[in-house]
């Protein structure tokens, strides 16, 4: 009796043994992902040099609100207006609505799957085929009502990597409307500063066209005393219809431009003819906030679209990595199966089932290998997309930083040039009047003082227009967190563990 016992138990381990040696000889057979890898990493931004270029100055991270430094009260509820009404911001929401289905999809898939059926077939059986008598042959009516359950075990974490792709795409999609909001918003503050400009032209286009009046009437007179014949007399007429045909081109340009902001509002035209005249003020010093470029990758959202597509693609390098395994699924399922209605809902119609199955990958001509260098390949293109945000976030500050010191200096030179013309204008126009000059001396210094005049008011609208390029450089009051727009905190906001994993993805992707 010992020796059957001892002979079964080393027959059980044989058994065993050899059940081992085959689910290991099939695995070593089935698909693998052996060379299959990436070496992309994302750039951090301390590695770029930027000490000379943007250096911190103690300054302020733009606020939410941004725009309102410029004082204008219309400014601040045109921006309000075309948050709420323009198509784009609709197009984003819609997006991100998307993009947060499919990931309720997603986490679906990682739950218990449970389900009811019915089903009533009428249906005539043969004669010489499975069904034997007394239903062969004959007519039945079956009734079958299953509740059915399944799950998939996801051991190797295939539903759960997909779930935590969709999550990081949900919140680029997220970044990627406020990116759009960005947009909007220095859109419509820069077309809103090219209207100021053009009203700040046309002040000057009408102070031209009434000194140039005075220099015809000026000439007139010298024409009656025998100064002046009607050759200056026509060269006073002609700059007299040059400068106005100059105002009617400027008030052309500040239809088209009221137009914009209408488009830009998402409004018809006429909405842009009923906005008053810009009073836009000076605005805010500029100054760099400190630990700018990493802070930085927090601040833009276009910068953190690209981080979370970075993170969502590791997830998906991992899921595809977890298809070279095999996929276990439970399903069980009870109900009631009976032909006729009379014997339906009895005790001996119950019926019920339990099983489970098992998909092992073995041979799929390299399918699963090909969509694998596949996901390495879109993540490979999404770290260099987000070093290549990271460069040109770098270099927008820098740029544009660059720009408003070179203007400050242009204008404080145009402004005295500006104020050396006018002195020279009203001394040439004086001496003009008591025959001391001729008309080619007043026009001259007449055209010097125009010329001064636009380009003391050109330089000002272009100081404010690259400080608006500046805020929207640094984020336009965009900060990546649990409390991402209550407030600014001057750059020390931490962003989401999450979103910080996400800095080094490389070494999950490998």
């Amino acid at each position: 009796m010992q020796s059957q016992l001892i002979s079964k138990a080393a027959g059980s381990r044989v058994a065993r043994a050899g059940v081992t040696v085959i689910f290991a000889a099939v695995l070593s057979a089935c698909a693998n992902y052996a060379g299959i890898s990436s070496d992309r990493q994302m750039a951090q931004p301390q590695t770029y040099a930027t000490e000379q270029s943007i250096a911190p100055d103690h300054g302020h991270w733009p606020a939410a609100d941004w725009a309102d430094q410029f004082g204008d009260a219309q400014l601040k509820a045109l921006i309000a207006e075309a948050l709420s009404g323009n198509p784009s911001i609709e197009r984003a929401r819609a997006r991100v609505a998307a993009a947060a289905a499919y990931s309720d999809t997603a986490k679906a898939a990682t739950m218990p799957q449970v389900g009811a059926t019915y089903s009533f077939t009428r249906q005539q059986y043969s004669s010489t085929a499975l069904v034997p008598p007394p239903y062969a042959g004959s007519w039945q009516s079956e009734n079958k009502g299953l509740l059915s359950a399944s799950y998939d075990l996801d051991l190797w974490g295939k539903n759960r990597e997909a779930l935590k792709a969709s999550l990081s795409q949900l919140q680029a999609s997220r970044a990627d409307a406020e990116v759009v909001r960005l947009s909007l918003t220095s859109a419509m503050v820069r077309a809103y500063n090219q209207l100021a400009r053009l009203y700040a032209l046309r002040d000057i286009a009408q102070q031209e066209i009434a000194q140039r009046e005075q220099i015809d009437r000026i000439t007139a007179g010298r024409i009656a005393s025998g100064l002046d014949t009607q050759v200056e007399r026509r060269t006073a007429q002609a700059n007299l219809a040059t400068s106005r045909a100059t105002l009617a081109g400027i008030d052309g340009s500040i239809v088209t431009t009221r137009y914009q902001l209408a488009a830009l509002l998402g409004a018809g035209p006429d909405r842009g003819l009923a906005i008053a005249r810009p009073m836009l003020g000076v605005g805010d010093e500029v100054r760099l906030p400190d630990n700018l470029p990493a802070d930085l990758v927090s601040r833009r959202p276009d910068l953190v679209a690209a981080k979370w597509r970075v993170d969502a693609l590791t997830h998906d390098v991992k899921e595809a990595k977890a298809e070279f395994y095999p996929d276990i699924n439970l399903s069980a399922s009870i109900g009631l199966d009976a032909f006729g209605f009379g014997r339906f809902l009895t005790a001996a119609s119950r019926t019920a089932s339990a099983g489970s199955a098992i998909h092992l990958p073995i041979f799929d001509g390299g399918q699963l290998r090909a969509q694998l260098k596949g996901r390495y390949a879109d993540f490979d293109y999404a770290v260099a997309t987000y070093n290549q945000t990271l460069v040109t976030a770098l270099s927008e500050v820098a740029t544009q930083l660059a720009q408003i010191r070179a203007t400050d200096q242009q204008l404080a030179d145009a402004q005295a040039a500006q104020d050396a013309a006018h002195s020279a204008d009203q001394l040439a126009l004086t001496q003009y009047k008591a025959g001391l000059a001729n008309q080619l001396t007043v026009l001259n210094t007449d055209t010097t003082a125009l010329a001064a005049d636009q380009q003391v008011a050109n330089l000002r609208m272009n100081r404010r227009d690259q400080q608006i390029a500046l805020a929207v450089a640094l984020g336009g009051g965009y900060v990546d967190g649990p409390d991402a727009r209550a407030a600014d905190d001057g750059g020390k906001a931490a962003a989401p563990a999450a979103l910080a994993a996400s800095t080094q993805p490389v070494v999950a992707a490998r």
